[in-house]
């Protein structure tokens, strides 16, 4: 799966201004230069605070931007459902 991301990121970043990759990965911090060379910015999204951290130090440093997972989950993360009282058998009959 990662030689597919990089080739695909490699073919279309000549019609990118802004990739964005969703990986802590260090094998992809020579990715994000490549692109870069070709004038595309890159921001990477992944998490330092776990422990042991998500993400490589060296690809955080090379992305134009870090963005950290924890502080954009509220934004797509599912709400709990509302429990609600579960009806009786006789209320079916």
């Amino acid at each position: 799966m990662d030689i597919e991301l990089a080739i695909d990121m490699l073919e279309l970043a000549p019609k990118l201004d802004h990739a964005i990759l969703f990986s802590g990965d260090s094998d992809f911090r020579r990715l994000v230069e490549a692109v870069q060379r070709k004038g595309v910015r890159v921001s990477v999204i992944s998490t330092i605070k776990t422990n042991p951290p998500m993400i490589a130090d060296e690809l955080r440093r090379q992305a134009d931007q870090y963005i950290e997972l924890a502080d954009i989950a509220p934004e797509f993360t599912r709400k709990p459902a509302e429990t609600r009282p579960r009806a009786a058998r006789e209320d079916f009959e």
